[in-house]
């Protein structure tokens, strides 16, 4: 691994770290009424899984540019692309869609939501060149979907009291709280399907790369 690289990815994982401590930091783990603390958001799922992958991406094992662990950061970019989009969609059109009444820390609304993936994204892309296998990917991150609906509603929901919506409570994001079961339920698969159109943007984006910065050999 070049030192440049492994200084990047050094970069990449401590600002991870720095973030996800960050983050742990402003729950109480004592409070069980506030259930499921930061892993109630979709966010710190993908945080949790750029920082897996930032130091996967260390090894010798997986960081070299191959097949060997490029679904797992593939999904994870993925992830990433529909927090940042889902996100600043919700944000333009009301901040307490997504925010609630809770105070804006721009400096961490900046990393979670643009800055952490867009490093993530350039190691995926120009680094790892791993982003291939479309079909594999869009299976995984069928899972995960399911994996974080089912957490939502089965887990963190019935556990907590809020945030208070216009039909529910307890849901993660206050939106969801002001949406009957079957309009959550076609948000979830909307946010899958939406996944689908990014794993095709990010794999033009993986061609595009390839393209303008080739290498010798086979890279996936």
């Amino acid at each position: 691994m070049p030192p440049s690289v492994r200084t990047y990815r050094w970069l990449v994982l401590l600002l991870a770290a720095a973030f996800f401590v960050d983050r742990a930091l402003t729950e109480d783990f004592t409070d069980l009424s506030d259930f499921g603390w930061q892993f109630r958001y979709l966010t710190i799922w993908a945080l949790t899984g750029s920082l897996v992958a930032a130091a996967l991406m260390l090894t010798p094992r997986f960081g070299a540019p191959d097949a060997r662990g490029a679904v797992f950061v593939s999904v994870v970019a993925v992830l990433n692309m529909i927090v940042v989009v889902s996100y600043w969609r919700l944000y333009f059109d009301d901040p307490a869609l997504v925010n609630g009444e809770n105070a804006i820390v721009p400096l961490r609304e900046y990393y979670l939501h643009l800055a952490g993936p867009l490093l993530q994204w350039i190691d995926v892309l120009s680094i790892k060149r791993g982003f291939r296998r479309m079909g594999a990917v869009a299976l995984w991150l069928g899972v995960l979907v399911l994996a974080y609906l089912g957490w939502a509603e089965l887990i963190v929901a019935p556990l907590n009291d809020g945030p208070v919506g216009t039909v529910t409570a307890g849901l993660p994001y206050p939106f969801l709280n002001d949406m009957g079961l079957g309009a959550r339920l076609g948000f979830y698969g909307a946010t899958w399907a939406s996944g689908l159109v990014f794993i095709a943007l990010l794999r033009a984006a993986q061609a595009g790369v390839d393209r303008l910065a080739p290498r010798g050999g086979r890279t996936a």
